[in-house]
């Protein structure tokens, strides 16, 4: 029996094995193939993570775009704003401004009516002084004689400049883009100056030659009854002039009047003073002021 056991043995080498060997061998094995698994899952799942976080130039050009494109937007949205500001400001200054150069042509209009009186009274005086009877004058001589040499104020012409001298000195005639329209503005600056500063010397010949006139020769009590009932002078002499009514007039010491000096200095006053002024010194504001006008419409759509 004995050898019979030892044959099984030699017979069945594979039953000198423990019963669960096998069972421990296939874990083993399995585990093995698991990790080895794992491993190459675990470097698949890295590399794809790692591959999908990296941005390509196209990436970088369409998000540089964007951003470049909000900026710009902006950009434009800011200077949109600024020039309809802007728009408006030169609108606004242009409006104020157009109002008054035209308050000023029709002021003008008026001192050159009265300009042309005042000459006309003038070549009168020069005419009468020549040859004419100073004892007893008409009523003619006496009217004018108040429109060449006593009335001042209604030929003076001051243009007003509020408006123009804020346009200059604070920068804002930058508002108005038009060159023509710059340069006008700065023609009628100059313009201005130029009637002032002839004024200036119609005030100096005045005292010098027409003042003298009117204090020896100038009748105070015809003065007194044209200025009755408070009357100005000059509203006292336009009702005189249109009425029938004749008031004595008499040229205070006449016996000293310069027929020849005081006609020369009457003629001197109207040539190259009175007239000059108004023929070529207003007349050039006024042109200017009409250009400036005709401008502003047509840029501001004004009315």
């Amino acid at each position: 029996m004995a050898e019979n056991t030892e044959d099984e043995h030699l017979d069945n080498p594979a039953n000198d094995q423990p019963e669960n060997s096998s069972a421990e061998i296939i874990p083993t094995t399995y585990t093995a193939t698991n990790t080895t698994n794992q491993e190459i899952e675990n470097m698949e799942v890295h590399h794809h993570a790692h591959h999908e976080g990296k941005k390509n130039w196209r990436s970088y050009f369409w998000e540089f775009l964007m951003l470049f494109l909000a900026v710009f937007c902006g950009f434009l949205a800011e200077y949109q704003l600024e020039h309809k500001i802007e728009r408006d400001r030169a609108k606004e200054l242009a409006k104020s401004f157009y109002e008054e150069l035209r308050n000023d042509s029709v002021t003008a209009a008026l001192k050159v009516t009265s300009r042309i009186k005042q000459e006309a009274a003038l070549g009168y005086l020069v005419r009468y002084f020549k040859d004419s009877s100073l004892t007893s004058v008409p009523k003619a001589f006496a009217i004018n004689f108040e429109f060449g040499i006593s009335f001042r104020t209604p030929t003076i012409f001051e243009p007003r400049t509020m408006m123009l001298d804020q346009l200059k000195n604070s920068g804002s005639l930058r508002y108005f883009k038009n060159e023509t329209l710059q340069q006008l503005v700065g023609d009628l600056t100059v313009a201005i100056k130029n009637i002032y500063d002839r004024q200036d010397l119609e005030t100096q010949q005045r005292l010098q030659y027409i003042n003298p006139i009117i204090i020896q020769h100038y009748d105070y009590d015809f003065d007194a009854v044209m200025k009755k009932n408070g009357k100005t002078i000059f509203e006292g002499i336009q009702e005189y002039e249109k009425s029938g009514e004749i008031v004595p007039y008499s040229v205070n010491q006449a016996e000293k009047l310069d027929r020849e000096a005081i006609p020369n200095q009457l003629n001197f006053y109207l040539g190259n003073v009175v007239s000059s002024t108004r023929q070529v010194h207003i007349q050039r504001y006024i042109e200017i002021n009409a250009a400036l006008l005709q401008l502003l419409r047509k840029e501001y759509h004004l009315k």
